[in-house]
């Protein structure tokens, strides 16, 4: 299902005849300037300043985030896009089969996958610790809380798109959609219940996870094993999921966001026992306790070093060499 983006936007359970008609173009210059990329612009800038406020508790500085953003930022979006594109490359061909490049790139009209901004910001965090010599789980773990922040205001993109919504529903905070002139579907607000799940996440992860680190990577494996629990419940009400081509398993098709929802669970799940209950990682070995070790050692000898510096001169003089004393003895003894 589509709805209209032209249309009001209601919730009659909760505000009756109450709507909100919001227009997809903020600016009317040109193409326009739309509000699903002024949201995505600021959800981009609010989670870079978490990363730069947080950074000094993983050993990082805002140098390094800067450094890092100014490559995923671009890189991220391009990745979200290309996998969007292609698990609905279908909506992409003109009538004659090819492909219709001008709405390929109309990024401004919605069609962006996490999960293709998680790949991509992966590698780009990959291949940026490994040119500036840094741990590259510390990076990741302060990056995922930027990038909660960033899927907490990021669905309102969707919100004011109408889409991304879930199927039908009757329940008091339903949302009322136009698909007509003249119908309306009411439906799951989805949007919503990622936000919050996003925002219920990252509270956690500042207040409690990252409270008690034990090992480099373990945000990062709580944000995989927290967001595929909740996407994975969430991409099954859902009416506009990407499927994995035509396959299916029982005679349902697959959706390719809970199926990687599933994997991902499973697999933090597992890193996070391994390495808390096996492993049994202590915090110690965490870059910026390492890095808390480095500094306190140098301004140790930096301290010695200055205190050699301030000895008075005196003590530096040889004592009176043997003979002289006995001289001065002779001479004494003379008188």
């Amino acid at each position: 299902m589509t709805a209209l983006k032209d249309m009001p936007i209601s919730f009659p359970g909760l505000f009756g005849d109450w709507e909100f008609n919001p227009d997809p173009i903020a600016i009317h210059i040109g193409h326009g300037v739309y509000w699903y990329g002024i949201i995505l612009a600021l959800a981009m800038l609010a989670g870079l300043l978490l990363c730069m406020k947080q950074a000094k508790h993983y050993g990082l500085t805002e140098d390094n985030v800067l450094d890092m953003v100014l490559w995923a930022v671009p890189c991220c979006i391009l990745g979200s896009r290309i996998y969007y594109v292609v698990f609905y490359l279908d909506l992409y061909r003109n009538a004659d089969g090819s492909l219709d490049w001008g709405r390929i790139i109309a990024i401004w009209d919605g069609g962006l996958a996490i999960y293709g901004t998680v790949i991509a910001g992966v590698i780009v965090a990959l291949l940026y610790t490994r040119h500036k010599k840094l741990k590259f789980a510390a990076m990741t773990d302060l990056a995922v809380m930027g990038l909660l922040l960033g899927q907490i205001i990021g669905r309102w993109a969707n919100f004011i798109n109408r889409e991304a919504f879930g199927g039908l529903t009757d329940l008091p905070w339903r949302m009322r959609l136009w698909v007509s002139a003249y119908q309306y579907i009411e439906v799951h607000p989805t949007f919503l219940y990622e936000s919050l799940w996003n925002l219920a996440g990252l509270l956690l992860i500042l207040l409690v996870v990252s409270k008690g680190r034990r090992f480099d990577g373990e945000n990062t494996w709580f944000y995989f094993l927290w967001y595929g629990l909740g996407r994975s419940w969430i991409e099954g009400l859902r009416t506009d999921s990407l499927y994995l081509f035509d396959w299916t398993i029982l005679g349902q098709p697959i959706r390719v966001s809970q199926a990687l929802s599933m994997v991902m669970v499973v697999v933090a799940a597992w890193m996070l026992f391994y390495n808390i209950r096996i492993k049994k990682r202590s915090a110690e070995d965490l870059l910026v306790n390492q890095r808390r070790r480095l500094a306190i050692a140098a301004a140790d000898t930096e301290a010695l070093a200055s205190l050699s510096e301030e000895m008075p001169e005196e003590a530096a003089e040889p004592a009176p060499q043997n003979d002289e004393v006995r001289e001065e003895t002779r001479d004494g003894s003379q008188d």
